[in-house]
């Protein structure tokens, strides 16, 4: 008997609870009394369960009553966003929106431009994933995302198309103690290869046989930045860092910018650009993103 049930009793149910009269009900869906009345009833008899008290002068909701208008009013719900993503799709919105963002990128830039996505695009789940190097773009390749965005991976694959988006400053860190925080002035080649290097490595073979700001024979590898960021801090070695990621740890004195051969006082900036396949471009959420992100980083 309970698949009977419609969403026209479940409107109904859940519009006579709001309004609080069956006779207001009535007037907020622009049927008569009568239907309401019965809608509600017929409800009640399915359920065998009395959803009001009609002892009063308006109608009460019982204690079953109140209790089930909550899950009602996540069925409604769950029925409109389901009709919102379909007619989306329909219109060639995608229907989930896959990400995957380079570890150098800011990430309170996502944040921001997530919070309007969000606004703009209720009905569209958003994936994000964070990797480096390769890892960025090799799930656009493999149509596991729907675009990436891309700064430490130079040489794009066939068929990748990018954008520009704001670049981001990097810099050449080492902690407080570390030996080469001692030097004063511009830090050679030849300095730099006395100490270990941390460097970020890349989980895909997109970059194999390339070395990317690596200057000394001396290597630590690593395949996240927040291990290579606490390498850095406990003096394990010497690396290049973005400087949003490092920026409290310098005033703090935690870690050192070093003056590095090469590379301009302040730090180098890495260019960061939106990516994807050329055979599959954004759809109406992706294109909206990718725009946002270009307002968010360059306003930085």
């Amino acid at each position: 008997m309970l698949d009977g049930l419609s969403l026209d009793q479940l409107r109904t149910f859940i519009a006579a609870a709001n309004e609080g009269s069956f006779s207001a009900a009535a007037r907020k869906l622009g049927r008569a009394q009568s239907a309401v009345s019965e809608l509600v009833r017929s409800l009640e008899i399915q359920l065998g369960v009395d959803l009001f008290d009609r002892r009063g002068r308006y109608p009460q909701l019982t204690a079953s009553g109140n209790m089930l208008l909550a899950t009602a009013r996540e069925v409604i719900a769950k029925v409109d966003a389901f009709k919102s993503q379909a007619k989306g799709m329909a219109a060639g919105l995608e229907p989930e929106l896959s990400v995957v963002i380079d570890v150098f990128f800011p990430i309170h830039v996502i944040a921001e431009a997530a919070k309007d996505f969000r606004q703009q695009f209720p009905d569209v789940p958003l994936r994000l994933f964070v990797e480096a190097l390769g890892g960025t773009v090799q799930p656009v390749l493999d149509r596991r995302a729907n675009f990436g965005i891309v700064g430490s991976l130079p040489a794009m694959p066939p068929g990748v198309v990018t954008e520009p988006l704001a670049g981001v400053m990097f810099l050449v860190v080492a902690a407080a103690d570390h030996p080469l925080a001692a030097i004063e002035g511009t830090i050679s080649r030849t300095e730099l290869a006395k100490h270990v290097q941390l460097v970020l490595t890349d989980r895909t073979d997109l970059s194999k046989g390339r070395e990317f700001g690596v200057m000394s024979p001396q290597t630590w590898r690593l395949a996240d930045l927040f291990a290579k960021h606490t390498f850095l801090i406990n003096g394990l070695g010497w690396g290049g860092m973005p400087s949003h990621a490092v920026r409290t740890d310098i005033e703090a004195e935690r870690l050192v910018e070093l003056t590095v051969v090469d590379i301009p006082a302040g730090g180098l900036r890495l260019p960061m650009s939106a990516a994807y396949r050329s055979d599959v471009p954004p759809g109406p959420a992706g294109r909206w993103l990718i725009e946002r992100l270009k307002i968010c980083s360059s306003a930085r």
